[in-house]
């Protein structure tokens, strides 16, 4: 006997359109912002990786990692990470631009960040500020890019990669 489907079928096509839709264009798909505003004023800079805008959003740097400076915690070149973040885009309208997640697991918004045209992640990575943190599906349209801007930091022993023993977030 065939399996009976409550949902009629010109309802399933519908449907599974939809989530082809969602599934190949991702979230980053509406420049318009699909997982939240697309610019934003920046109030707070919390660490090198997470800023806040004026409402109370958190954003989540897309494909990288600072050492830590929250929470009583000083790692290597965590200050100097937190001080370059802050000096970019405290109290700056930035741009948001979505990729293939909208949010991590603590709920924070990830987007790429840019001041003025510049992207921040790539600027971190490539002053030795960063390391690559890739969690797929979010980065995945962009991570060979950070990691060759890493593993030119790497190899000229920039920021952390020439003052960190271990580099705290490698």
């Amino acid at each position: 006997m065939p399996a009976m489907n409550p949902i009629p079928s010109t309802r399933r096509f519908a449907l599974l359109a939809a989530w082809l839709i969602a599934g190949v264009l991702g979230c980053g798909a509406d420049p318009g912002g699909t997982c939240g505003p697309s610019t934003g004023l920046v109030t707070e800079v919390i660490d090198g990786d997470t800023l806040v805008l004026e409402g109370g959003v958190r954003v989540r740097y897309l494909l990288v990692d600072t050492p830590e400076s929250t929470a009583g915690k000083h790692a290597c070149f965590g200050r100097e990470a937190h001080a370059f973040n802050r000096s970019l885009v405290e109290g700056r309208r930035v741009t948001l631009v979505d990729a293939e997640a909208c949010e991590d697991h603590f709920g924070r918004r990830l987007a790429y960040v840019f001041v003025d045209d510049r992207d921040v992640s790539a600027l971190l990575v490539e002053r030795g500020l960063a390391c690559v943190l890739h969690v797929p599906p979010a980065g995945d349209s962009r991570r060979e890019e950070l990691e060759a801007l890493e593993s030119q930091a790497r190899r000229a022993r920039r920021g952390l990669w020439g003052a960190c023993s271990p580099v705290p977030c490698a």
